[in-house]
Formats: structure tokens, sequence, C-alpha cells
């Protein structure tokens, strides 16, 4: 066996999964791929890396499966660009850490995706109708109504853990998404908290 051939034994194929969010999501994915009969090298948030192409019979087996769970298969490179960055963020902010970021927002996108951040934030906003930051921000606010809803954190430490300058910032941020102040909202009895991938 040469070179080559061994090089494309080893080449790998990415596909790009809509609305993965979760631990939970990523073990129905890779379920859904094992019941197809399709064994996968890796699954993560957004990604399922095979060892070769899907035929067209599977391809459209697996885009059934995961269309009836909630999940879409992405054909085109610029909406799966879109579906990484909102993965990155949404592990930035529930998986994350926050607090011991030292770096913007957009530097750490750039870095991860090897793009110019102008470049992502014009895509993600014609794709998205929504910026990056205020993706950030709803995705932030959903994490503070979490730790309001299980009253284990202080403000400050809330403030702290998701990189906010003070807690008077994070009010403010907060009450301009839901209405509410954190007090307000921790006293509601429908705390109308959103599942991620409808953010």
């Amino acid at each position: 066996m040469d070179f080559f051939e061994r090089f494309e034994k080893m080449k790998i194929v990415e596909l790009h999964i809509k609305n993965m969010v979760c631990g939970r999501c990523i073990k129905s994915v890779a379920e859904i791929f094992k019941k197809a009969g399709i064994v996968p090298v890796h699954v993560e948030l957004g990604k399922v890396q095979l060892r070769k192409d899907l035929n067209e019979t599977q391809s459209g087996k697996i885009k059934d499966a995961l269309m009836a769970e909630g999940f879409a298969l992405l054909d085109n490179s610029k909406a799966s660009l879109v579906e990484e960055i909102k993965n990155l963020v949404v592990n930035l902010v529930h998986y994350g850490d926050l607090e011991a970021m030292k770096e913007k927002l957009s530097s750490y996108l750039s870095r991860h995706l090897y793009k110019d951040y102008n470049y992502l934030s014009t895509l993600f906003s014609s794709i998205e109708n929504n910026t990056i930051e205020q993706f950030f921000i709803l995705q932030k606010t959903e994490k503070i109504k979490e730790w309001l809803v299980y009253d284990e954190l202080t403000l400050n430490e809330i403030a702290f853990r998701l990189g906010y300058s003070s807690v008077a910032h994070l009010s403010s941020q907060f009450k301009k998404v839901t209405g509410f102040t954190p007090g307000q909202f921790r006293k509601l009895k429908d705390h109308r908290r959103r599942p991620i991938d409808s953010i």
C-alpha cells in the first residue's frame, strides 16, 4: 500500500449538524448514525466525523432520522460555519470558563475558526438576522436564568463567572433582554426559560 492509499484511508469526512447544543444531543446523534449502520469516528457539538462519505441512500436516511429528532444535516459551507460559531458560543457560555477568558469574543472566534472576525460577523448576521454579540448576550441571559432558578449563586458570583464587569452591568443587560431585573425574575413562578437550540 503506497502513501496515497494510506492517506485516503486516513481521510476523515466531517458532517455539520444543526441544533446540537448539549451532551444529550451528542449521544442522540451518535445513536442515529449507529442505527443507520454507520459508526462515527467522533461526534461533538455540531460535528460528526466519518471514515467515508455517505452514499445517497445513507444521506437520505440520516437526514430524515436527524430531522425527526430536531436536528438537521447542513449541506452549505456557510451555514456550517454559522453553526460552528453558534456551537463555540454555546460551549463557551454554558460549559466553558468565561471568568478566566483573557481575550474578546471576536478574537476567540477568529482563533478557533481561522477566519477574520469581520467576515464571521457579516456572515452570521446575513444568515441569522442577528449579530454574534446579540446571540452571545442571549446565551448569557439563559445561563443567568438557569442560575437564578437554582438559587445557588449570588449575583456577584454569576456576574464574575460570566465575565461581567459588575453586577450593575449584568442587571442592566438582563433587564434589557427579559424586561425583568434578576431579583424580579427570581420571584416569578413561570421562569420563562428557553431551550438553548431555540435561541
